[in-house]
């Protein structure tokens, strides 16, 4: 799926996504002191939003210029000030190095997924934090929703050997997320893996 077909689907509704922070985000940057942070495929900006009223200084990229834009009205409704990129992760190099990484549920094929997660790790600052969560690999069969093409998912282990020899894995695993669906209650099987640059 390229740019355009993503400007399609952020077209087609108010919000794709909503407007509030991922939970596992929260869960997991909640306590941190703010600092720099890079929401990557940030979409409509719902967490670099959140992560920006936290105190974050925020960077948010994606290649949707249609997501971006309703990003920027969304964070001006909110009153905060976030910096948005358009860019292809494909071959795209951050700028800078961050206290926070933040991947929310970028699903490409494995060859060019795992250059982009290494050279994301690269762009942790010493002492900072890389976040990934996605649908696991398990969801396919298992859970509900998400990519249904087996290409595109990965499990903690991929995602660890992405980030390996530049980021410690502080927990990688399988987490369940729940759902509501239009036919009730529902599970959704995550991929969430955390690391540290020493």
């Amino acid at each position: 799926m390229d740019g355009r077909a993503w400007d399609d689907r952020y077209r087609g509704c108010e919000l794709v996504w909503g407007s509030g922070p991922n939970g596992f985000l929260v869960e997991e940057v909640g306590g941190l002191e703010p600092g720099t942070a890079l929401d990557v495929a940030c979409g409509e900006g719902r967490n670099a939003i959140w992560l920006a009223e936290q105190g974050w200084q925020v960077t948010g990229i994606d290649f949707s210029s249609v997501a971006l834009e309703k990003a920027a009205r969304l964070a001006t409704e909110r009153g905060v000030a976030v910096e948005w990129v358009p860019g292809d992760l494909v071959g795209w190099e951050p700028p800078n190095r961050y206290d926070l990484v933040v991947v929310m549920y970028l699903h490409l094929p494995s060859e060019i997924r795992s250059p982009i997660f290494t050279r994301l790790a690269h762009s942790v600052a010493h002492g900072g934090m890389m976040l990934v969560v996605g649908h696991d690999l398990l969801n396919l069969n298992g859970g509900y929703g998400g990519p249904q093409d087996l290409a595109v998912l990965y499990g903690p282990a991929d995602v660890s050997q992405d980030l390996s020899g530049v980021l410690e894995i502080e927990r990688a695993e399988s987490v369940r997320r729940p759902v509501d669906t239009p036919d009730g209650a529902a599970t959704a099987i995550d991929v969430l893996v955390r690391g540290r640059r020493a």
